[in-house]
Parts: structure tokens; sequence; C-alpha cells
């Protein structure tokens, strides 16, 4: 009985060894290109030798896995992002009152950003001058961030009052704030806590700030503001 399965286990772990081995190379030449821009070249201006050169395989090896560069960047985005989004839908759900749920939020996030820098000054890049490919991938997981936040702080019956329409306008806000915040903790040095806590204690405000609006907001005198406008045209 040994003799008759081995043959059969042995293809089996072969056929394991080279998806793993494959998906090793994937993430090498992701890994590559982060690696890249994180020294300063632009993403946009990669080649693909350069890419597969630092990855230490062959060009060829790059076509097994992505067509382009730009279909390399979107599993970065892709990847970054769904990580992310879930660390804080984790958060938000931990259900932690007021402020605290802010902060603990903010702190995985900024955790996330150490751990995860070279992905995220990546995404900082290219949203704004990246490819128009990359550029619509980042804005789609943005989006994706807010609807998210939206369904999240909707479940927990935070800002009861608003329509889904203001409570999602209320969360675009603070996921703008998140993501230029990134930008500033990307250049933060690892020696200086102090300032990373005053900067912490700042972004933890503009988010306070903007849920304290949220929660004074009512909608009835937009409503007749647009009503208004609407008359006089």
């Amino acid at each position: 009985m040994r003799n008759r399965l081995t043959p059969a286990a042995k293809p089996a772990d072969e056929l394991q060894a080279r998806v793993r081995r494959k998906e090793q190379t994937r993430q090498n030449l992701m890994q590559a290109a982060l690696a890249l821009v994180g020294n300063g070249s632009s993403f946009t201006a990669l080649g693909i030798r350069e890419i597969t050169r630092e990855a230490g395989v062959v060009p060829t090896a790059f076509y097994r896995h992505f067509k382009t560069t730009d279909e390399l960047g979107l599993a970065l985005v892709e990847e970054a992002g769904l990580t992310l989004r879930r660390l804080l839908r984790e958060a938000r759900q931990a259900s932690l009152p007021g402020e605290d749920m802010i902060r603990h939020s903010v702190n995985v996030f900024i955790n996330y950003l150490k751990q995860h820098h070279l992905e995220w000054r990546f995404i900082s890049s290219e949203r704004c001058g990246g490819s128009p490919a990359l550029r619509s991938a980042i804005r789609n997981e943005i989006a994706h961030f807010t609807n998210e936040m939206t369904s999240d702080l909707r479940a927990l019956n935070i800002f009861p009052t608003l329509s889904t329409q203001s409570l999602q306008l209320i969360c675009s806000v603070v996921v703008t704030v998140m993501m230029n915040a990134a930008v500033d903790f990307l250049d933060l040095k690892s020696d200086q806590p102090a300032l990373e806590k005053e900067m912490i204690d700042n972004f933890v405000k503009q988010i306070v700030m903007v849920y304290l609006g949220a929660a004074n907001w009512t909608e009835t005198p937009t409503q007749s503001l647009s009503s208004e406008i609407a008359g006089r045209q």
C-alpha cells in the first residue's frame, strides 16, 4: 500500500512547492518595485529589467505574474488597501466609546504605516502623480474606505439622525484627513517620539472636530437652502 501512495504524494508535494515558489517570486517582484520607489525612483519610470534585477530574477519571469508595470502597481494598491481596511474595521468594531475609538483607529493606522511604509509611500506618491490606471485604483480604494466606515458608523448607531448621504460625506472628510496625514507620518524620523505624539494628538483632534461638527449638523437648513436656490432658478 505504501508503494502505491508514494508516487501520487510526490507530484502533489512538487505542485505545492511550485505554487509557493511562484507566489514568492510574485512577492519579490512587488517588494523590488517598492524598494526602488523607496530609494527615490519614480514608479512610472521603472522598467521591467530594473525591477527584475532588483528582485533577482530574469526579465521573462515578470510576465508570468504581470503584463505591465501598471498591473504590478494595481496589485500593490489592492494588497495595501485590503489589509488596512480590515484592521480599521476591527478597530471601529471594538466598540470603544467616543474619542477612544478615534484614537485607537489612529494608532492602528500609524502602526500600519510604520510596518508598511514602502507601500504607503508608493500610494501617496501615485495618488496624484501616477498613471491614470493607478490614480483610479487609489480613488477606488479611498471610496472603499469611505463606504466601509459609513457602514460601520451606521451599525454602531453613531450620528443616527444623519442621512446616509451626509454620513458618507463625513466619512469622506475623515478619510481625506487620514490620507493627507499619511504623508507627514511617512516623513517622520524614528528618533522623534515627542513630535510623533504631537502629530498623533493633532490627528485625533482633527477627526474629533469633524465628528463634533457632524453631531451638531442639522440637515433641514441645507434642504431649505437647496429648495430656495432651486426656486430662484
